[in-house]
């Protein structure tokens, strides 16, 4: 039985925003800091899949603080992600709501912005459904500790107070933490992932949310198998998700 089900946010519980407003923040980015006319390669290096390597190499050439231009950049991609989500450009998948059917505590841990996932929730008023959702800081100590590294998942789990959780995601970053923190791992098929081929191998596989609920081993509301005390009450109180 698992004790908690904790997921990836983008592609798993919402829909992937556009790549032109990220692109669009990257460039703004630039600007704000001084830069009017940045090499078109540069911006394209930090505007996804950014590495710390990747950002001092398009702040070296025009003497700009490597740290200065992520937390800039994140900070723009943020907002342009949260116009997007007020706009109805980026929503919750139709299945969202069997997550309210899981009959144990569930997180997020997601490569998003933190500022991005905390919108998300209070935008659908779903706070209450996770006891704990982790995005990244805008530093880049953050692009050490994001997926395929264990980090934000192992720290949610330890909110959750949990041991067994399934993890589900929709990317290899996503598998490959699981293995890294030795739980169980689902990987969700949606459109965007139709024809990927996971690596490493997750444990289950699903086409959707729907599918969680019949897991063996995930608790649903109603299920006399599910255990009792934390994962049958949910382990969750409301309120704001700890961090």
């Amino acid at each position: 039985m698992y004790d908690s089900v904790i997921f990836d946010h983008d592609g798993v519980l919402t829909t992937l925003v556009e790549l032109s407003p990220l692109r669009d923040a990257t460039w703004d980015a630039f600007a704000e800091l001084g830069v009017a006319d940045p090499d078109p390669d540069h911006v394209e290096q930090v505007v996804i899949h950014v590495t710390p390597e990747d950002v001092r190499a398009a702040a070296e050439p025009y003497d700009l603080d490597p740290e200065t231009l992520f937390r800039v950049r994140d900070e723009l991609q943020s907002a342009a992600q949260q116009r997007a989500i007020a706009d109805g450009q980026k929503v919750p998948y139709d299945d969202f709501d069997a997550l309210r059917r899981i009959d144990a505590p569930m997180g997020i841990v997601s490569s998003n912005q933190q500022a991005t996932i905390d919108f998300v929730l209070d935008h659908l008023d779903a706070t209450d459904l996770f006891g704990t959702a982790y995005g990244r800081e805008p530093s880049m100590t953050s692009l050490h500790r994001k997926k395929p590294e264990p980090y934000y998942l192992e720290r949610a789990m330890a909110d959750l107070g949990v041991e067994s959780p399934l993890f589900v995601g929709d990317s290899d970053s996503d598998i490959a933490a699981a293995e890294a923190a030795g739980v169980d791992s689902a990987f969700i098929r949606r459109g965007h992932r139709a024809d990927h081929t996971p690596t490493p191998d997750p444990t289950h596989e699903i086409a959707g949310l729907d599918d969680l609920l019949e897991l063996d081993g995930v608790p649903v509301v109603g299920d006399a198998s599910a255990a009792s005390g934390p994962a049958a009450d949910g382990g969750r109180e409301g309120g704001a998700p700890s961090r």
